[in-house]
C-alpha cells in the first residue's frame, strides 16, 4: 500500500508537471501582448497576505451574481469579513488587479472548484469563498507552485490567508487537473484563450498603451519640462510610432499634453517633475474635457464641474484658467477626509481658485448667489466605461467606483444596466441646463454606447429646460488647440469622438451652447480672452487691471486732462489734413502749417477747457456743405492763403460750366468761448458772443467746397438792433 500509494503521487506529480508544460503553450498564430502588465512583472512568486485580502474584499463586491438554479459556489449575503487598508498606493493597485483578474475568470475558477471536488469547503465559512478564487488565481498564475515567502517585515501574516493558502496548496493536482480537463472543453491551449475576443484585445491594448501626461504650467513651462526630461535622457521624437526607450512626444490635440512610452512609467513616477507635481500623469480624455471648456471661457467667468473624482481634472481646469479672476467651483465633497486631501493637493500644485461644494451636482440650486458668475458646466458624468482599455488605471486615477470592473470583465453592459446609467446621465445634463446664467455645458464620457452619448444630448436639447425666456442651446463644435475641423465629427451634428485605438482611450465630447442674444454686446476683453483661449494671441497676457488703475481712470474722467488728450488729438488730425493737402500739391508750407497748429491749439485749449460745463449748450452743428476744416477750428488767415495757393496751382478744366446762383447767409448760433480760471475749477463765460456767417457767390451746384476767395467766412461782432438779423431773438432759428 505504501508502494501504491507512492506510485500514485509520483504519478500525479508528473501529471502536474505535464499540465503545467501544457499550460505554457500557445497557438502559433496568436499574437503575443508586446508588454506585460504590472500583475505579471511580481516573477509570479506571489503577494502579501494584505494584498490578497484587499482583492478578496473588492472581488467579494463586484463578483458576478448568478440565478438561484445556476448558482454553484457561494459568496455569503453580507459584506467581506475581513478589511484592511491599503498600505500605500503599490498595494492598492495589486489589489485592484489581483481581483479584476479573478473577476475575468470567474467562471473558469468556479469550474475547477467544482470539477476538483475539493468544493464546498468545510473549514472555510461561505463569507470567505472570495478568497478562496482570488487566490486559486494566484495559484495557476504560478504554476501551481508555492509561494515564495520573502522576509519581509511589512508582510504581517493574516491568519485566514494562511489556512486557505495551505488547503489549495495540499489539492494543487486535482486542481491543476480540473484546470487541463476547462481547457480540452473549450479547445484552448491557454487559460487567456478562454476569454472573449474582445477582452483577449483588451489586454492586448491596456499593455501597450501610451502614458499621457500633462504639465502644470504654474509651476513650470513647456520649455523648462523639455529642458529637465532632456537632462534625465529623454529624448522627443515626432510621434508615438517613433517611440524607442527613454523618449516622448508632443499630442496632437492639446498644446500641454506629452505622451511617454507605457514602459517607462517606474522611472517617470521617480522624476523630481512628477515628485513636485510639474507634470501629471493622466487619461487623455480629462485633458481634452478641460481644454473644451477653456475655449469658451471669458475673462471673469467661473466654471462648476459636476463631479470631483481624483482632483486631477479640477486642478487641470484652475491651472488653465486666470488664478486672480475666475474660479472653479467642485460638487459633491462630503467626506472631511476628502476636502482635507484635495486641499493638499491643490496647495501643492498652486492651485488658488478652487472652491469645494458638499451638494451633488443634481441637489445645487441654480440660484445659489456663488454660482451666478459660473458661465461654463463641465459634466463627466459616470459612464459604462467601455471605452477604456486599461480600466484598473482609470478607475484609480479617477476614483471611479470598482463596480465598473464587473461589466468591463464581460466586455459588454448588460441592457438594464445601460438604461440606469442613461438615465442618470440625462437627468445630471438637464440640470446643468436648468442653470439661467450659464453659457454653456460640455458633456464628455468614456462610452462606446451611443445611448449613452448621441441620444442623452439629443433628449436634452428636445426637453427645453431652459426656460421660455432664456436663450435655446445647440450643439457647437468643441474647440481644441491643435484640432483640426476635419476631426470633428460632422455627420454627428459636431460632437468630437476619440475612437478606442493602441494609443488612447475612447472619448466622446458635446458642447452645448445657448444661441448668442442679437441684443447682446460682447465686450473687448471677451473677443480677446477667446481668442486666446483658441491660440490666437501667442505671448499676450490678458489680465484685470488692477484697483488703483481703475480709480486713476476715474479720476482722469473728472479732472481737466481728458479734454487735454482730446486737444491733443484734433491738432494731430488738424495737422495731418494739411500736411496732406500740401503734399498733394507739391507745395512747401512747412512754416505755414506750424503756424496754423500753434495758433490753433492755444485758441483750442482755451474753448474745450470747460467743455464739460457747456456740452448741451453749445454742441457744433454738424453741416454736409461746411468744409472739414470749419467743423473742428476756424481758420486763420495763414491758412486761408494756403489754399489760395493751391487753388492758383490748379488749372480750371475748360468743360466745367459753372451756375451763378444768389447769394447765401447762413447765420450760426453764437459760440460762447469759454476760457480756464487758473484759480479754480469754475469755468467762466464770457459776455462777448460772435455769429459766423457763410457767404457764397457764384458756385456752381456741385463746385468744390474748398475755402478760396468766392467764399469767405466772416466773423463779426453780435449784430446791431437796427440790422434785419436782430429782430429775431434767436436769428439762427
Amino acid at each position: 500500500m505504501p508502494l501504491l500509494r507512492n506510485s500514485l503521487l509520483s504519478s500525479n506529480d508528473s501529471i502536474a508537471s505535464d499540465i503545467a508544460s501544457l499550460h505554457e503553450m500557445t497557438f502559433s498564430d496568436e499574437i503575443a501582448p508586446t508588454e506585460k502588465s504590472s500583475t505579471s512583472l511580481i516573477e509570479k512568486t506571489g503577494y502579501q497576505d494584505c494584498v490578497y485580502l484587499n482583492a478578496a474584499n473588492i472581488f467579494q463586491s463586484i463578483h458576478k451574481e448568478k440565478p438561484q438554479d445556476k448558482l454553484l459556489v457561494k459568496y455569503g449575503n453580507g459584506p467581506f469579513p475581513l478589511a484592511t487598508d491599503f498600505k500605500d498606493e503599490r498595494c492598492q493597485r495589486l489589489s485592484y488587479e489581483l481581483a479584476f483578474n479573478a473577476l475575468k475568470y470567474q467562471d473558469v475558477l468556479e469550474n475547477i472548484l467544482i470539477d476538483s471536488g475539493i468544493y464546498p469547503i468545510q473549514s472555510v465559512p461561505d463569507e470567505l469563498t472570495s478568497l478562496v478564487v482570488v487566490m486559486l488565481y494566484d495559484l495557476q498564475e504560478r504554476k501551481f507552485e508555492a509561494r515564495q515567502n520573502n522576509d519581509d517585515d511589512d508582510n504581517e501574516p493574516i491568519v485566514e490567508v494562511q489556512e486557505v493558502e495551505h488547503y489549495l496548496y495540499s489539492f494543487k493536482t486535482k486542481l491543476a487537473a480540473a484546470l487541463a480537463r476547462c481547457r480540452i472543453k473549450h479547445d484552448a491551449l491557454s487559460i487567456e484563450c478562454i476569454l472573449p475576443e474582445t477582452i483577449r484585445k483588451q489586454e492586448q491594448r491596456a499593455s501597450a498603451l501610451p502614458l499621457y501626461a500633462w504639465v502644470n504650467t504654474l509651476k513650470a513651462s513647456l520649455e523648462e519640462v523639455h529642458s529637465a526630461l532632456q537632462k534625465e535622457g529623454f529624448t522627443r521624437v515626432e510621434s508615438v510610432s517613433k517611440f524607442d526607450g527613454y523618449t516622448y512626444c508632443l499630442d496632437t490635440h492639446c498644446e500641454d499634453l506629452l505622451i511617454f512610452p507605457s514602459a517607462v512609467k517606474e522611472q517617470l513616477l521617480a522624476l523630481e517633475l512628477f515628485a513636485q507635481y510639474k507634470l501629471l500623469l493622466q487619461d487623455k480624455s480629462r485633458s481634452l474635457a478641460v481644454h473644451s471648456v477653456k475655449s469658451l471661457l471669458n475673462m471673469d467667468d467661473d466654471i462648476l464641474i459636476a463631479h470631483v473624482g481624483s482632483g486631477l481634472t479640477v486642478a487641470h481646469m484652475s491651472v488653465l484658467t486666470n488664478q486672480e479672476t475666475s474660479k472653479v467651483f467642485v460638487c459633491g465633497v462630503k467626506s472631511v477626509t476628502k476636502e482635507a486631501e484635495l486641499k493638499n493637493l491643490f496647495t501643492q500644485m498652486e492651485c488658488k481658485n478652487i472652491e469645494l461644494l458638499h451638494e451633488d451636482f443634481t441637489s445645487v440650486e441654480p440660484t445659489n448667489h456663488k454660482l451666478q458668475k459660473v458661465k461654463v458646466i463641465l459634466l463627466l458624468p459616470r459612464c459604462s466605461g467601455l471605452g477604456v482599455s486599461n480600466p484598473i488605471e482609470f478607475i484609480l486615477n479617477e476614483h471611479e467606483d470598482a463596480e465598473l470592473l464587473r461589466d468591463l470583465s464581460q466586455g459588454s453592459v448588460a441592457e438594464d444596466k445601460l438604461n440606469v446609467l442613461a438615465q442618470q446621465q440625462l437627468k445630471e445634463l438637464t440640470r446643468g441646463l436648468q442653470f439661467s446664467k450659464v453659457q454653456a455645458v460640455v458633456y464628455c464620457t468614456c462610452s462606446i454606447y451611443p445611448e449613452e452619448n448621441e441620444a442623452v444630448v439629443k433628449e436634452a436639447l428636445t426637453s427645453g429646460v431652459e426656460g421660455g425666456k432664456a436663450q435655446p442651446y445647440r450643439l457647437c463644435p468643441p474647440v481644441l488647440p491643435l484640432c483640426c475641423k476635419s476631426e470633428i465629427n460632422t455627420s454627428a451634428e459636431n460632437f468630437f469622438r476619440l475612437e478606442l485605438s493602441d494609443i488612447s482611450n475612447c472619448c466622446f465630447i458635446a458642447v452645448l451652447a445657448r444661441e448668442r442674444d442679437p441684443s447682446e454686446t460682447v465686450s473687448v476683453k471677451d473677443v480677446l480672452a477667446r481668442a486666446a483661449a483658441k491660440g490666437l494671441l501667442e505671448g499676450i497676457e490678458l489680465a484685470k487691471p488692477s484697483k488703483r488703475e481703475e480709480k486713476k481712470k476715474k479720476k482722469q474722467k473728472v479732472t481737466p486732462t481728458k479734454t487735454a488728450t482730446k486737444e491733443a488729438a484734433i491738432q494731430s488730425r488738424i495737422q495731418e489734413f494739411l500736411d496732406r493737402e500740401t503734399k498733394s500739391n507739391k507745395i512747401d508750407s512747412d512754416s505755414t502749417v506750424s503756424n496754423i497748429t500753434a495758433s490753433t491749439s492755444q485758441k483750442t485749449i482755451n474753448q474745450t477747457s470747460d467743455s464739460t460745463q457747456l456740452k448741451k449748450t453749445a454742441k457744433p452743428l454738424s453741416n454736409a456743405s461746411l468744409p472739414v476744416m470749419l467743423k473742428n477750428t476756424p481758420l486763420s488767415s495763414s491758412a486761408q492763403k494756403v489754399f489760395e495757393r493751391q487753388r492758383t496751382v490748379r488749372k480750371p478744366k475748360s468743360e466745367d460750366k459753372l451756375m451763378v446762383l444768389k447769394p447765401v447767409e447762413i447765420v450760426l448760433p453764437p459760440v460762447m468761448m469759454p476760457y480756464f480760471n487758473p484759480q479754480g475749477n469754475r469755468a467762466q463765460i464770457s459776455s462777448n458772443h460772435y455769429y459766423y456767417h457763410w457767404v457764397g457767390t457764384k458756385s456752381g451746384i456741385y463746385g468744390s467746397l474748398s475755402p478760396s476767395s468766392s467764399r469767405k467766412l466772416i466773423k463779426s461782432k453780435e449784430p446791431s438792433p437796427s440790422s434785419s438779423a436782430a429782430k429775431h431773438a434767436r436769428p439762427w432759428l
